[in-house]
C-alpha cells in the first residue's frame, strides 16, 4: 500500500488553504484601502 496518495492530498489541502488564504487577505486590504481613503485627510488637497 502506498501512501503517495495521502501525502499528495496534504500537499492539495495545503495549498488550497494558503490560497485562500492569500485571497482573502487581498480582499481585506482592498475594503481596509477603500475605508482608508473616505477618512484620509491626505486626499482632500
Amino acid at each position: 500500500m502506498t501512501h503517495l496518495t495521502y501525502i499528495s492530498a496534504a500537499y492539495g489541502l495545503a495549498v488550497v488553504v494558503a490560497g485562500w488564504f492569500a485571497v482573502d487577505a487581498w480582499l481585506r486590504m482592498g475594503r481596509a484601502r477603500k475605508r482608508l481613503a473616505a477618512i484620509d485627510p491626505r486626499a482632500r488637497r
